[in-house]
């Protein structure tokens, strides 16, 4: 039977893609560099491929953090501080919490069936600020994210140190649901986790990353668990 799921938080429960660029829009704005939406482009993209080589462990988390910038600046043919502009960044980035369509009508739905917890590979003190002003704490059971735990998504490591601390905790009890394959399903699958993937935008799978179910709208979800 079914007790515990884990969640992803962006992209998954928080609209992730519209609080950076709001945030980065208005950090590269008052730093006099370029913000329109072809530039806003380019750092999604860079930022992107910087994370999945954290992912895969070739790539520190300061050096993601701050080498995205710099590769922008770099394009772009700026000199600015990449530290700075980060650090102005991540406080706007921890303003935004718009939630992904349904994703409160889940939360209400799932907190008093099953425990919740989330599983997030942002930066814990932007992350915290917008669990905080989202004001969705109280239906989770516990908050995990990597910086805190001293391991990233996909790593075993991450995930064998959320179940350590949930007392009683039993693989075949649990599913991690989230929107990236290299993270969460992944993740989920190599720690020994049934994985659902959520995919509003009906991208295509991969062979090497197989998640057990897959889901396109997040009022989906409750249904799915009923079965496990």
């Amino acid at each position: 039977m079914l007790t515990t799921v884990f969640l992803d938080l962006d992209d998954t429960i928080l609209d992730f893609q519209r609080a950076e660029a709001q945030a980065l829009r208005r950090a590269l704005t008052e730093a006099d560099a370029p913000a329109d939406d072809g530039v806003l482009a380019r750092y999604h993209a860079i930022n992107a491929a910087q994370w999945e080589l954290l992912e895969e462990g070739v790539l520190t988390r300061e050096q993601v953090l701050l080498g995205r910038f710099d590769i922008l600046f770099q394009e772009l043919g700026l000199r600015r501080s990449a530290r700075e502009i980060c650090e102005r960044y991540e406080e706007y980035l921890g303003e935004g919490h718009w939630f992904v369509p349904g994703a409160e009508a889940l939360l209400s739905a799932l907190a008093p069936r099953y425990e919740l917890y989330l599983a997030s590979n942002g930066t814990a003190a932007v992350q915290h600020r917008r669990l905080e002003s989202a004001g969705i704490l109280p239906w989770f059971k516990g908050v995990f994210i990597s910086q805190e735990l001293g391991a990233d998504k996909p790593s075993p490591a991450f995930f064998q140190r959320c179940f350590d601390a949930i007392p009683g905790f039993s693989r075949d009890c649990a599913v991690m649901v989230g929107d990236s394959l290299t993270s969460d399903i992944r993740g989920g699958r190599d720690a020994g986790l049934r994985t659902c993937w959520f995919n509003p935008q009906g991208k295509p799978r991969r062979a090497d990353i197989v998640p057990d179910y897959e889901i396109s709208a997040l009022d989906q979800l409750p249904s799915l668990l009923e079965t496990l």
